[in-house]
């Protein structure tokens, strides 16, 4: 008999009642601790530590004892609120006003662990496991993702966890529940490009190098021409300069010594991180070397870029097992042909790929990260249904 109300609801109202603000565990994962021991899994929380980052609280939870392994992934992390000033309710109060709840975290993600544990609970309330459930759950996903899902698996591998499949809970929906399965993502590159100059007073350029200019050149060589147009399984390829830096210096009249920008590529699969590079670098040299700071000067643009932290690969499920099924449940539920996209930004999947196929299936995401972030109570319901078919129909399949 269960000793905690499972329905998707009441375990989420549980899971937003804890701040768990990354990388805080806010109390989060021991409320998961309790109802999935409740629910006759071996519970392990283990913490993962880095020079220069967060200790950080994971959490994996493991029921059954063979046939086919399927795992689920998400965190309970989440973003912080900002004021509460900004809230219709308290977002850490999980208030229900009319037909929905308000909270942080309610869309991205703990809604999608809610609605996986109380179907996994619906699962479990006609008979034993039908092979072996893992939840994999950090506190890290929306801060560095070091000390998260990455180690994580390598925990459970070293402990002799296989898994068959995984389905990672975050809100890919973007307007209604059946909208939209990812079956992979476009990878993630960063850099810093950094040009030489010579700081002077603005009224005697011909005494200094302005890096500004050189940095504008650069950075145009970079958008000049698309790095590709798409195909048919991604979007296209696009490099975004997100932050420009001279240095801080607080004067109109002064020539700054160097100049800086900090940028971002989403790419495809036609392109791995070091290939990239190899692109970006190219077409950096070609510009440096024909043009100049100074219409005067025959030096080249001196520059360099530094790379950030590690890249993450682009990557597309096949495995028709897993898509196949998790779509016919959200289509049997909803009446939705979902689309299987590779849309959006990086999440834990990219991990996950390493270990197992994978796909992402979750709440509607259009509140994610916004004051007033909050989920309809009938999606949870929703989103419930189909995971228990899915679960259902994924072991059965093995039979």
């Amino acid at each position: 008999m269960l000793q905690f109300d499972a329905s998707p609801a009441a375990i989420l109202a549980r899971l937003i009642r804890c701040p768990s603000v990354t990388p805080a565990e806010g109390g989060a994962l021991q409320e998961l601790e309790i109802m999935l021991e409740s629910l006759g899994f071996a519970v392990e929380r283990p913490v993962f530590r880095e020079d220069g980052t967060p200790d950080v609280e994971n959490l994996l939870a493991s029921a059954g004892d063979k046939g086919p392994h399927l795992a689920f992934a998400g965190h309970t992390d989440v973003v912080p609120p900002g004021p509460d000033s900004d809230w219709r309710h308290p977002p850490f109060s999980a208030a229900v006003d009319g037909s929905e709840m308000f909270g942080r975290g309610t869309v991205d993600m703990k809604g999608g662990i809610a609605c996986f544990l109380a179907a996994v609970a619906r699962v479990l309330a006609k008979g034993p496991p039908p092979g072996r459930i893992s939840f994999l759950i950090t506190g890290d996903e929306e801060g560095p993702a070091i000390n998260g899902t990455v180690k994580l698996l390598r925990f459970a591998a070293e402990k002799g966890e296989r898994f068959d499949a995984c389905l990672v809970g975050e809100p890919t929906n973007p307007n209604a529940i059946g909208d939209m399965i990812k079956i992979g993502r476009r990878g993630s590159l960063s850099g810093t490009l950094t040009v030489e100059g010579r700081q002077g007073h603005v009224a005697y350029p011909h005494l200094a190098e302005n890096p500004v200019r050189g940095l504008v050149t650069l950075l145009d060589a970079l958008h000049a021409e698309p790095l590709d147009r798409g195909n048919e399984r991604f979007q296209a390829t696009n490099l975004e300069a997100t932050v420009l830096d001279s240095g801080g210096v607080a004067s109109f009249n002064v020539i700054p010594a160097r100049a800086s920008a900090s940028f971002n590529v989403r790419f495809n699969d036609e392109w791995t991180p070091d290939t990239l590079k190899a692109e970006i670098l190219r077409r950096l040299d070609e510009a440096a070397s024909i043009q100049r700071l100074r219409a005067d000067r025959n030096d080249p643009i001196r520059y360099r870029v530094e790379w950030k932290e590690p890249p993450s690969d682009a990557f597309l499920t096949r495995d028709e097992k897993l898509v196949g099924i998790l779509a016919g449940a959200v289509e049997a539920v909803t009446g939705r042909t979902p689309e299987l996209s590779t849309s959006g930004g990086t999440s834990d999947a990219r991990f996950v790929k390493d270990y197992c196929p994978v796909a992402e299936f979750g709440l509607v995401g259009r509140t994610m990260h916004m004051a007033n972030e909050r989920v309809a109570l009938s999606d949870l319901d929703t989103l419930t249904e189909i995971y228990e078919l899915f679960i259902t129909r994924w072991f059965a399949a093995f039979a």
